[in-house]
């Protein structure tokens, strides 16, 4: 019976050592990422961690001090991981990264570290749009962008930089909806610039097409949204070349009233000048011709027209 009690007390005293040598070396291995930490190697560091807390839950009730010390620190290097790839943009690892660390987070109950790491986010997908607008990839950046608004319908800024990715691509119906939506999120001014700015680029291309009823239309809903001269003088080239020259000068009025001083403004005086000569309005067309007689180009031909018409 004594060499039993014996042995037992050996075997006991056993374990306590393996238990203290396991312990020591847990604790160098907690120590090694203390280290990593402060030298800035966040990825060194969350392995050392890593390593500790398995050695820690192995020895018991004598590690529980250094596994809630891991626990309460890993989750943190996680998020720490994914800041330094945000910072060197490398997004889709960054994006990644902080999914794991939301999900550690959770399994450590540290929900401070998964709000963070949710909050992050979304930016990351702005900044990753951002970047692929630069490089001139706009369904990319579009797909960062419809992310971000999928995840937060109120952010504004996002839609507006989701209808110009959008409209760079091609996609004008996508533009408008975007757009639309970031006027109903306090970005009214910009939205309606853009909103312009869409329907002036779609006159443009129809006026290429030559498809004038559909450019007069999209020059006036470019108008509409904000005045701005090149959807008059749209609208008016598109007019005079279906022929309706009251609705011409209407528009080139415009046009030159917006833009008084441009390089083309003495073009479109004498083009009004024209067109209500054509539209029988001497009275009009007198007036604009008396602006274009002193025009190397212009001036002759003025002057013949304004003695034909007996202007005063």
């Amino acid at each position: 019976m004594k060499k039993i009690f014996l042995s037992l007390a050996a075997a006991v005293l056993a374990a306590a050592t393996v238990t203290a040598q396991d312990m020591a070396q847990a604790t160098e291995t907690y120590n090694n990422g203390a280290m990593a930490l402060q030298m800035g190697d966040n990825a060194g560091a969350l392995t050392y961690f890593e390593q500790a807390l398995t050695m820690g839950e192995a020895c018991g009730e004598e590690g529980a001090e250094l596994v809630a010390n891991c626990k309460d620190i890993i989750p943190q290097v996680t998020l720490a991981i994914a800041k330094d790839m945000l910072q060197a943009e490398d997004y889709d690892n960054a994006l990644a990264q902080l999914q794991k660390a939301v999900e550690v987070a959770g399994t450590y109950a540290k929900p401070e570290v998964a709000d963070e790491a949710n909050g992050l986010i979304p930016q990351v997908y702005m900044q990753k749009g951002n970047n692929l607008i630069k490089a001139k990839d706009f369904a990319g950046a579009a797909a960062a962008y419809e992310t971000v608004v999928a995840a937060d319908s109120t952010n504004g800024n996002a839609y507006l930089l989701l209808g110009q990715a959008y409209m760079f691509s091609g996609n004008a119906d996508g533009a408008e909806k975007a757009f639309t939506a970031a006027m109903r999120q306090g970005e009214e001014s910009k939205a309606t610039s853009q909103l312009s700015n869409l329907y002036l680029r779609k006159a443009q291309s129809l006026s290429k097409a030559k498809k004038y009823e559909d450019v007069i239309e999209a020059a006036l809903k470019s108008f509409e949204y904000k005045e701005n001269a090149n959807a008059m003088l749209f609208a008016g080239q598109a007019a005079t070349n279906l022929g309706k020259r009251a609705d011409a000068i209407s528009y080139y009025e415009k046009y030159v009233a917006l833009n008084p001083n441009g390089k083309n403004t003495p073009d479109i005086y004498y083009t009004i000048a024209v067109l209500s000569q054509q539209d029988n309005n001497k009275e009009k067309a007198c007036g604009y011709y008396q602006k274009v007689l002193s025009h190397a180009k212009y001036g002759a031909t003025a002057k013949a027209q304004m003695q034909a018409l007996q202007c005063n």
